[in-house]
C-alpha cells in the first residue's frame, strides 16, 4: 500500500486516538475546548482535537471515509496545484476553520468540548463531490449520486446545527468543513466552479 499523505494522517490519528479512548486527561488536553482557547490562548486545540476520537466507531467512520476519498483528492490537488502538499494544507485548514464557528459559539461555555476529525473529513468528501458530482457515494451499501448526497447532507447538518436537539454531534463542524471543501479548490482555481457546473449539467454517465 502506497504511503500517501492521507494514509499518514490516518495512521497518526489512530496512534493518538486509540490510547485516548480510556484516558480522560489526554482527551481534555487535546480536545477543542473553546473556553480554554479563550482563557489560556490554547490555539493548538484547533488542530489536536482532530486527532482524538470518542471510540472505535467514531474513529473508524472518519478514517474509513478519509481512506476512500483522501488519495483521490491528493492526486487531484497534485494535478491542479503541482504538489500533494496542498492536501496537507487543505486538511489542517479544514480542521481549523470547521471548528472556528464552534469556538465562537461556545467560547464562554466552560463545560463544552468536542473531538474528532469530522470537519476535515467532511471537507475532503465535499471536494470530491465538487470534482465529480455524479460519482456514486455508498450509503449503507446503497449507491447515491454524490451531488444528491451532498445536498441531503448539507440540509441535514444545517437543520441539526440550528435544532435544539442535542445528539452529541458537532454538526457545525460538519457543515463548515463541507463549506471549506467546496471553497478551497475554487479559491485557488476559480475555473473549477465552471467545470463543476458543466459536469453537473451534463448529467450522470457523461463526465
Amino acid at each position: 500500500m502506497e504511503l500517501t499523505l492521507s494514509i499518514s494522517i490516518i495512521v497518526i490519528t489512530c496512534l493518538i486516538s486509540i490510547p485516548a479512548f480510556n484516558n480522560g486527561k489526554m482527551v481534555d488536553d487535546l480536545s477543542m475546548w473553546p473556553y480554554m482557547v479563550k482563557e489560556r490562548n490554547q490555539y493548538y486545540r484547533f488542530i489536536t482535537s482532530g486527532f482524538v476520537h470518542a471510540d472505535f466507531m467514531h474513529l473508524g467512520f472518519n478514517m474509513l471515509t478519509l481512506y476512500f476519498f483522501g488519495s483521490a483528492i491528493e492526486n487531484a490537488f497534485d494535478l491542479l496545484f503541482g504538489s500533494k502538499l496542498y492536501f496537507l494544507f487543505f486538511y489542517v485548514l479544514a480542521l481549523i476553520l470547521s471548528d472556528t464557528p464552534t469556538f465562537i459559539k461556545h467560547r464562554n461555555h466552560s463545560y463544552y468540548r468536542t473531538i474528532g476529525a469530522s470537519g476535515a473529513v467532511s471537507a475532503v468528501v465535499f471536494a470530491a463531490i465538487l470534482f465529480d458530482p455524479w460519482n456514486n457515494i455508498y450509503v449503507y451499501f446503497i449507491p447515491v449520486p454524490a451531488i444528491v448526497y451532498g445536498v441531503l447532507y448539507l440540509g441535514y447538518t444545517i437543520y441539526m446545527s440550528r435544532s435544539e436537539n442535542r445528539d452529541g454531534i458537532n454538526h457545525d463542524a460538519h457543515l463548515w468543513g463541507a463549506v471549506v471543501g467546496i471553497l478551497f479548490p475554487i479559491v485557488y482555481k476559480p475555473e473549477i466552479a465552471s467545470y463543476f457546473l458543466e459536469a453537473l449539467l451534463a448529467g450522470p454517465g457523461r463526465r
